[in-house]
This record gives structure tokens, C-alpha cells and sequence, in this order.
């Protein structure tokens, strides 16, 4: 008699964290390293160099609703896959080709930053909201927090490869190329589409025996199978829009201006540099703690709480001149929470909402106009400080779309199908 195969599920959040790991960890985080070294090399301004962690920010949003378009139609393998080649290849031109400042912007903001987009949120998040129901919050904060550990042990790992092999910034390109073709290899090994690939059954619970489960997570609302034009037309989906500016808008900034800040506080630059190291802790904390809420109580009011700690995060950064190394710490750590916290939550509230069949599409829009909302975050911070001559300005303006985004989520109720206009929207699709 044959055993009944155990629960994939967990297995594969596991292969997920690793790709996300992988992907984000050595050609951003690993990638931000090795181009100081290599703008030794080829001469630039600093407004270029810095041009190419804006495209990098913007290329990985912008190409989230192609990515969902080739989930839907080859699978998340493939789009994992895709995103690998595309790593691949963008570091394999920094390693052998690269010598004008043009081509970095293309092979690293572009072609590299693409690939992260194609091989981390959108088909993670899209994986998990098809295998987990019940526990989709923490099946998409476990992986989606990799990112965190990243920039402790990706970054760390290439600059000590930097430091042995004498500052060779084309040979460690060369190694994330590597590292890019072994993603790409673990993901067409171990990701699995679906469950019902596997003869199992989503969180591997009969769906019999899932009704059961807490009314937090019910599929009431995903009982009607959404498609994307039903949901643009929902109030709900608008309001998450919303959320999503104030989770992202405040985070961008904060990468971009928290060091210069701490600075005009006479903080060192070492110890400024650990300060915005903390960001990255408080963003694992954030995550799993979303993760977990998005499980246990309706998604708003999850979402909702994550952004009061941008609220407190800002009045400590504004206060930071009154004792600066703990007030810088803790602005740091609670900005890391509220990212972390309100990204999870702004991935998992389309799923919870409109299930997992039109999840790709929703989700890859929602982050495509989020960060293109959110990408001049860094340049509407420097205009407020070179108008004013600090970044309190700004600060306030955080708190105020974190305001804004916990008004907007307050109305984020479960999206109720409105049947005159679906009927005519079955017919146009």
C-alpha cells in the first residue's frame, strides 16, 4: 500500500526563498557593490552612476504586467527561467564588454533589472497565491523576506570576492552570471505550477475539509472566478492603489537620503551606513509579521497597521538630532518594518480579493503603477531638502501619504461582483 505524498507546498517556498535570494541578492544587492569598483574604471559623474540604480528601480516595476503575461500563458517557470537569462546575460556583458558609461545603464539598469523583475515578486507571489490559501500571507513573507537576508550576506559575500581577487570587478560579474545560471537551472527542477499538478490540493487540504478553517481567510469572495477588467472596475482594487504609494513612496525615499541625512546630524559615515543596515533587518521583521497578520485578520486593517509605522519611524527621523545613534536605529528599524509589513500585504490583497486566477495580471499591474508612482521618490526628497535645507519637509510628506494610504484602506472592503457589468465584460474578454 502506498503512502499518500506529503504536502509540497512548504518544499516549494523553500526553492522560492532560494530563487529570491539568488535573483535579488547577487545582482542588486551583490550589483551595487561591484560597481563602485568598477567606476574606477569607467569614468563617469556620479549623476550617471546614480542613473543606473534609478533605471534598476524602474525596470523592475515596469515590466511586472509582461511577466504576468508570460505566467499566464508559458507558466512561472518559464518566467523564472526568462528572468535567469536575462541576469545572465546582462552580467556576462558587464564581465566581458562593458567600457562606456551607456552600456552600464543598459546591461545593469536595464537588461539585469529586467530580469529581477521577471525572477522574483510577480512569479513568486503567484505561486504562492496558487498553492496556499489559507496560509498565503506567510507563504509569500517567507521567501519574499530573502530579499532581507540578501543584503547581509549577498553584498557581504561579493565585496569579500572583490577583496581577494584584488578588485577584478569584471571577474565578480562573471560569478553572478554563474550564479544566475543555477537559478535558472533550481527553478526548472523544483518549482511546480500548481498543486493539482501533483495530484495535491491547495495548503494540502482537501477543500472539503478547508471550509472549516478560520473566517479570516474565507474564499467566499473568490468564490466568483474575478478576471482583470471586473476587478479594475472595483473600488477596492483603486483603494489598495492608494496603499500601495504609501508603502512604497516612503521606503525609495528613505533608501535614497537617509545616509545625507544622518550626515547633516554629524553621524559618521561607517556608522550611517550601519544605520541604513538595520532598514534591512526591520524589512525581515516587517514581512513575516505581515505574512502572518494577512492570515489572521481581514487584509486592510493588516495593511493598515504596517503603515502607522512609517508614521513613527518619520517622527524619530525627524527627531534624530536629540540622540542620534538610538533614534537613527530605531527610524531605521521601523521604516524596514513598515516596508516590509505593507509589501507583503499589498502582494497578498489582490489574491485574498480576487483569487488566484487573475492574480498575475492584478498583481503585475498593481506593481507596475505603484512604482512608477513611487520611482521619484528620490527626486521630490532632494527638491524638499534644496527648498527648505533639511528633510523634515520630506518626512512629513511621508507621514501624509501614510495618512492618506490608511484613509483610502479603510474603505479596501471584499470586492463584491457587480453582475450587470460582468455579463458584459465575459462577452468583451
Amino acid at each position: 500500500m502506498h503512502s499518500k505524498p506529503r504536502f509540497y507546498g512548504w518544499k516549494l517556498v523553500a526553492v522560492l526563498f532560494a530563487l529570491d535570494f539568488l535573483n535579488m541578492g547577487f545582482p542588486f544587492f551583490g550589483g551595487a557593490v561591484i560597481n563602485t569598483y568598477m567606476l574606477r574604471q569607467i569614468p563617469m559623474s556620479r549623476s550617471t552612476y546614480g542613473l543606473g540604480f534609478t533605471l534598476l528601480n524602474l525596470f523592475i516595476g515596469l515590466p511586472s504586467i509582461i511577466v504576468a503575461a508570460v505566467i499566464l500563458k508559458w507558466g512561472a517557470r518559464t518566467a523564472f527561467v526568462i528572468g535567469s537569462a536575462l541576469i545572465f546575460l546582462g552580467t556576462l556583458f558587464l564581465s566581458l564588454f562593458a567600457s562606456r558609461p551607456w552600456q552600464y545603464l543598459l546591461a545593469f539598469g536595464v537588461v539585469i533589472a529586467t530580469g529581477i523583475s521577471s525572477a522574483t515578486i510577480v512569479p513568486i507571489t503567484t505561486v504562492a497565491a496558487r498553492w496556499f490559501n489559507h496560509y498565503r500571507g506567510r507563504a509569500m513573507a517567507i521567501p519574499l523576506s530573502a530579499s532581507g537576508f540578501a543584503g547581509f550576506l549577498g553584498a557581504p559575500l561579493i565585496n569579500k570576492i572583490l577583496a581577494a581577487n584584488g578588485g577584478n570587478w569584471r571577474q565578480a560579474w562573471l560569478v553572478v552570471a554563474v550564479i544566475a545560471v543555477a537559478s535558472g537551472i533550481i527553478a526548472l527542477l523544483f518549482v511546480k505550477e500548481r498543486p493539482e499538478d501533483l495530484g495535491q490540493a491547495v495548503d494540502g487540504i482537501p477543500q472539503a475539509a478547508g471550509m472549516s478553517s478560520s473566517s479570516a481567510t474565507s474564499t467566499a469572495m473568490n468564490d466568483h472566478i474575478w478576471i482583470p477588467s471586473e476587478a479594475y472596475r472595483t473600488q477596492s482594487y483603486w483603494m489598495v492603489f492608494i496603499g500601495g504609494i504609501a508603502c512604497q513612496f516612503p521606503y525609495f525615499f528613505f533608501v535614497a537620503h537617509w545616509i545625507l541625512h544622518l550626515r547633516s546630524a554629524d553621524i559618521g559615515a561607517a556608522t550611517a551606513a550601519w544605520a541604513l543596515g538595520f532598514l534591512t533587518m526591520g524589512g525581515i521583521a516587517g514581512r513575516l509579521i505581515g505574512g502572518v497578520l494577512m492570515d489572521k485578520i481581514a487584509a486592510r486593517y493588516a495593511f493598515m497597521m504596517g503603515l502607522c509605522c512609517y508614521l513613527a519611524g518619520s517622527i524619530l527621523a525627524i527627531e534624530v538630532r536629540v540622540n542620534p545613534l538610538p533614534i537613527a536605529f530605531a527610524a531605521a528599524i521601523l521604516y524596514g518594518v513598515a516596508f516590509g509589513w505593507t509589501f507583503v500585504c499589498l502582494n497578498a490583497i489582490t489574491a485574498r480579493f480576487y483569487g488566484p486566477s487573475a492574480y498575475p495580471k492584478l498583481n503585475g499591474m498593481m506593481l507596475l503603477l505603484t512604482g512608477v508612482a513611487c520611482a521619484p521618490a528620490g527626486i521630490v526628497g532632494g527638491l524638499v531638502f534644496d527648498k527648505l535645507g533639511s528633510y523634515t519637509g520630506a518626512f512629513a510628506l511621508n507621514m501624509a501619504l501614510a495618512i492618506i494610504g490608511i484613509f483610502a484602506l479603510s474603505f479596501a472592503t471584499a470586492p463584491q461582483l457587480r453582475r450587470t457589468r460582468s455579463l458584459v465584460s465575459n462577452h468583451a474578454i
